[in-house]
């Protein structure tokens, strides 16, 4: 399936290792940007979510849910790693470090499958996360918000 509103999103299935790391790489780079309605145009309108114990389907309620999300874990900051790929789905890991309104820092920790329609749009996602609380001291994260540094060590080179 897929839409017609909304341009594909390459790189597009069947997926290369090297499309997958890529993919997987935008996906980084847009959750990074905490802007839930830029974000949810990576998916099909009627992509399906499970997210820890949320179900979520459709764009308006992906956005509504990252809108919650990114209020709540401040100075949010992501890395992704592609685990593993077939056809139009790929398999991903992940870890990211964020603080309440309290100032307490977690690093929470998951994997995600990812499907995809032929235009490129993701049309399921279901994610396992586990949250750890960690001192401030223990952050790895150190880039300035937004987009990930090149130079700056993925999950596996940081021992995660």
């Amino acid at each position: 399936m897929g839409t017609t509103t909304t341009p594909a999103r390459p790189p597009l299935p069947p997926f290369t290792r090297e499309g997958a790391i890529k993919k997987v790489r935008l996906a980084e780079d847009g959750w990074n940007s905490r802007d839930p309605a830029k974000v949810a145009l990576a998916y099909a309108i009627d992509s399906r979510w499970r997210n820890r114990s949320e179900f979520i389907n459709g764009r308006s309620e992906i956005i509504a849910f990252l809108s919650r999300k990114w209020a709540k874990e401040l100075d949010y900051r992501l890395i992704k790693e592609m685990w593993a790929f077939t056809g139009n789905r790929i398999a991903v890991r992940f870890a990211y470090e964020w603080h309440d309104d309290s100032g307490h820092w977690h690093r929470s920790y998951g994997n995600e499958n990812w499907e995809f329609h032929d235009d490129g749009l993701m049309a399921s996602r279901h994610a396992s996360i586990n949250d750890l609380p960690i001192m401030e001291a223990d952050r790895k994260f150190h880039w300035a918000l937004g987009r990930r540094p090149d130079n700056h060590p993925g999950l596996s080179d940081l021992g995660l």
